[in-house]
């Protein structure tokens, strides 16, 4: 088969204008843009996008607009977006996913895989915690194709990572198909083990949404190929965060931060 490569991001969160700045907010609105001008680039055969595209349910009209614009620089080239929903976006019934694929320029992925030559891709929106004991694995029954390879996109936090509240094992067992590769969102560091035969990757949020996250931010490229499945990271350019130490004393507290600062 010929090679297939696709660009695994998600954690977008645009719209989030953190420390209530407008400065940040564009900083969240650029860092996707420079995983579309990579996939451009590269010529990728796709782009997953594995949930919360938007910071929030209700983002506003310039975050929507903007991210149609991005949408339709990757249509204009040729390259699907494939993505599912996130806890952060998720509306109670129409989702935004559905407006941008009504307009032709997303697919939104589901039990019913998406063919990209020999790899079928399927999907799982964000299940809440408390619904996932509840999870009917019965809906994929008879979606297995005959592709030679399986992704399956989520976004969730799974085990066996430390912070995981669903067993990935569970899941590659009750699925009706072997998976070659589970492409995860939610958590924003990058991550990649192997379950079983499945490699199982968090791609890690395009931006620093806490000060927590000291490493850098990046997405993955999945590469598919008669050899098998190769999973490498890119790292995103980003604004700087500086981490500056500072030792206070109670009664000086404010004037030691910002000669810190200085």
């Amino acid at each position: 088969m010929d090679e297939i490569r696709i660009i695994h991001t998600g954690d977008t969160h645009l719209g989030y204008r953190q420390y209530h700045s407008e400065v940040r907010r564009q900083d969240f609105m650029d860092a996707f843009s420079r995983v579309i001008d990579d996939a451009i680039e590269m010529d990728v055969d796709a782009v997953v996008h594995a949930g919360d595209l938007f910071d929030s349910r209700n983002p506003t009209l310039d975050d929507i607009l903007g991210t149609m614009e991005l949408f339709s620089r990757l249509n204009n080239a040729g390259i699907p977006l494939l993505a599912i929903v996130g806890n952060h976006e998720s509306k109670q019934d129409t989702q935004w996913l559905d407006l941008y694929a009504s307009m032709g320029l997303v697919v939104r992925l589901g039990v019913t895989p998406f063919l990209l030559g020999d790899v079928a891709i399927y999907g799982i929106d964000c299940v809440p915690k408390s619904r996932i004991p509840l999870f009917d694995y019965s809906v994929f029954d008879g979606k297995a194709t005959d592709a030679g390879y399986n992704l399956l996109v989520m976004h969730q936090l799974m085990k066996p990572f430390a912070f995981g509240e669903w067993d990935m094992h569970e899941v590659l067992d009750a699925v009706p198909f072997d998976v070659d590769a589970v492409l995860l969102g939610d958590n924003h560091k990058h991550e990649i083990i192997k379950v079983d035969d499945a490699w199982v990757t968090y791609c890690g949020s395009t931006e620093r949404n806490s000060t927590s996250e000291k490493e850098p931010r990046s997405y993955n490229i999945v590469s598919v190929s008669d050899a098998g499945v190769d999973i490498s990271r890119r790292i995103i350019p980003t604004r700087e965060f500086v981490f500056i130490p500072v030792a206070l004393e109670k009664d000086d507290a404010y004037n030691e931060i910002f000669a810190a600062i200085k």
